[in-house]
């Protein structure tokens, strides 16, 4: 059943207003719950997110919020970037893409209905599995406090840090970074407090 609050994003003009609509009704079709999060449509199944319909300049998608554990009948699951660990994409470029593959977008969909019923759960890296870059390691070598000050910070504000300060290619960044973080570790704030 569609849900009032979600028709705005289906009644927008736009590229994508025709898939959208195609897959809203396949995804409705399916039996789960129309919802909105994060501004976009968002189904549901017993109150966990199954899949999201969203889009962007180059293609619209359905993103399984535990692609990772979908095996689905063509394998065309997309891993938006390499450290996306759960989620999976569906990637459409034209509303008859969509209707040419409706059987296998339900079949992923009613997949990733069932890994939900299942109460399957992506394992997800810990904090320790992350790089510590080297130019971070040495600071903290020479610096107690702030060695303490990072690990009392909750694991995913640990994880926010080292996956900030390992992305640039260039040193002198990480080491910038690193530099212009080291007031709110210690104030035990997070990257985005």
């Amino acid at each position: 059943m569609t849900n009032p609050k979600v028709d705005f994003f289906f009644s927008k003009d736009g590229k994508w207003a025709e898939a959208y609509s195609t897959l809203r009704t396949l995804v409705l079709e399916c039996g789960i719950k129309e919802e909105l999060k994060w501004g976009v449509p968002c189904y549901t199944l017993n109150k966990a997110n199954v899949v999201l319909i969203h889009g962007f300049k180059e293609y619209c998608a359905l993103l399984f919020h535990k692609g990772a554990l979908l095996s689905g009948p063509e394998k065309i699951l997309i891993q938006q970037t390499e450290n996306v660990q759960s989620a999976r994409q569906l990637r459409f470029t034209s509303n008859e893409e969509i209707i040419q593959k409706a059987a296998t977008i339900k079949a992923y969909i009613f997949e990733a209905i069932e890994v939900e019923r299942a109460g399957l759960k992506v394992e997800m890296k810990k904090t320790e599995d992350y790089k510590v870059p080297e130019e971070f390691s040495a600071v903290l070598a020479e610096d107690e406090a702030l060695k303490v000050a990072f690990g009392k910070l909750t694991p995913g504000r640990q994880r926010a840090y080292l996956f900030y300060f390992s992305q640039p290619k260039l040193s002198t960044t990480r080491v910038s970074r690193v530099a212009n973080s080291i007031e709110k570790i210690l104030a035990g704030k997070g990257l985005e407090d």
